[in-house]
C-alpha cells in the first residue's frame, strides 16, 4: 500500500498538470472520432514521433531558463549556428577518414559551438547583468548573422548517411528521433530533480537575494544553465537538419515563440522558481495532436495556429477559475474545521 501510495502521490500531484493531461487526452479521442482510420494509424502516430521531438527539446530549454526568472530568445539562433557548422564540416570533410569520424566530429563541434553560445548568453546575463530578453534577443541577430557570414545566405546539404539516420531512421520501428528525446527529458528529469546544480536553478528562479544569502553563487548558477540551455538548442538543432538533410541560418523561425507557448501551457512560471518537464511533455504532445490532426483534416495554418492560441488562452482561463474553485473549496473546509473546533 505505501508503494502504491508513493506512485499516486507522484502522479496526482498537480492539478494544473492532471488536467492538461485530461484535455490532451480529450484532444486525443476528439481527432481519433474525427478521423480515426488516419490519425491513430501506424503513419500518423511515427510521423508525429518525428515531427515533435525538436520542438519539444527547443520548450525544454525555454523551460530551464524560464525556471532561473529568465528566458533565451536565442535558443533558435544558437541551433542553426551550430548545425551550420556540423553541415560544413560534414560537407568540407566529406571522403577524408571515415564517415563515422567525420559525422562524430561534426556532432562534437556542433555541441562545443551550441554551448559556448549558451555560455556567452550567461555572461551577459549574470555577470554583466543584461536583462535575459534583451541579452538573447541580442544574441538571437549575433549568432544568425555569424550563420548567414559563413554561409553566405545559402543551404548546405548533402549529409552522411548515417547522420541522416538521426533525423529519419528507426529503431524497431520507433523513430529515432523521438528515442533522443527520451533520453534527452530523462536527463534533464535527473539534472533538475537529483543534483544540487538542479536544485539550485529552482532556487535562483524563486529568489535570487535568499540563494545569495545562502552562500549560491547566482552567477555562476547562470552561466551553467544557459550553457545548459545552448546544449539542448544544440541538440534540437542537429535533429532539425538530420531530419531535413539540410541546414540554413534561418531555419526553425518560428520555433522559439512555439516553445515558450508550449511552456506556458506546460504551467512554467514565467516569474521563475516553478516548472514541471512531465507538464511541458504532455503539452508538446497536445499541440502535436492538434496540429497532426488539423493537417489531416486539411485545415489551413492559420486555423492551425489561431487554434493554438484560442488553446493556449483556454488553458489559462480555465486554470484561473478552478484555482479559485480549489480555493472556494478549502476556504469552506478550513470554516468547518473552525466550527466543529469550536463545537467541541
Amino acid at each position: 500500500m505505501n508503494i502504491l501510495s508513493k506512485i499516486k502521490n507522484s502522479l496526482f500531484n498537480d492539478p494544473d498538470r492532471d488536467r492538461l493531461l485530461i484535455i490532451v487526452l480529450a484532444i486525443f479521442v476528439l481527432m481519433s472520432v474525427l478521423n480515426f482510420e488516419k490519425f491513430v494509424s501506424l503513419r500518423n502516430i511515427q510521423s508525429m514521433l518525428y515531427s515533435f521531438p525538436e520542438l519539444g527539446i527547443f520548450a525544454l530549454g525555454i523551460m530551464v531558463a524560464l525556471i532561473t526568472g529568465g528566458i533565451d530568445l536565442s535558443i533558435v539562433g544558437i541551433a542553426n549556428l551550430s548545425s551550420v557548422t556540423a553541415a560544413l564540416i560534414m560537407t568540407k570533410f566529406s571522403g577524408v577518414g571515415s564517415e563515422a569520424g567525420v559525422v562524430a566530429l561534426a556532432v562534437i563541434v556542433a555541441l562545443a559551438v551550441a554551448t559556448l553560445c549558451g555560455l556567452f548568453n550567461g555572461f551577459i546575463i549574470g555577470t554583466i547583468k543584461i536583462h535575459p530578453i534583451l541579452a538573447t534577443l541580442g544574441t538571437f541577430q549575433l549568432y544568425g548573422g555569424i550563420a548567414v557570414i559563413i554561409t553566405k545566405g545559402y543551404a548546405v546539404f548533402g549529409f552522411a548517411d548515417s547522420f541522416i539516420f538521426a533525423g529519419n531512421g528507426k529503431v524497431f520501428d520507433i523513430p529515432f528521433p523521438f528515442i533522443v528525446y527520451v533520453v534527452v527529458v530523462a536527463l534533464l528529469a535527473v539534472i533538475l530533480k537529483q543534483t544540487a546544480f538542479g536544485k539550485r536553478i529552482y532556487l535562483v528562479g524563486s529568489n535570487s537575494t535568499a540563494s545569495r544569502y545562502s552562500g549560491i553563487s547566482n552567477e555562476k548558477v547562470l552561466l551553467k544553465t544557459y550553457m545548459l540551455v545552448g546544449l539542448l538548442g544544440g541538440i534540437a538543432g542537429l535533429i532539425m537538419i538530420a531530419r531535413t538533410n539540410s541546414a540554413k541560418a534561418d531555419y526553425g523561425a518560428s520555433y522559439t515563440l512555439q516553445a515558450i507557448l508550449v511552456c506556458l501551457l506546460g504551467g512554467v512560471d514565467w516569474t521563475g522558481g516553478f516548472g514541471r518537464i512531465s507538464s511541458v511533455v504532455i503539452s508538446v504532445i497536445g499541440l502535436q495532436f492538434l496540429s497532426s490532426g488539423f493537417n489531416l483534416l486539411r485545415f489551413n495554418n492559420f486555423a492551425r495556429d489561431f487554434t493554438w492560441g484560442a488553446f493556449l488562452i483556454f488553458i489559462i482561463v480555465f486554470n484561473y477559475y478552478m484555482h479559485q474553485i480549489d480555493e472556494e473549496r478549502e476556504k469552506r473546509r478550513l470554516s468547518l474545521q473552525r466550527r466543529q473546533a469550536v463545537q467541541t
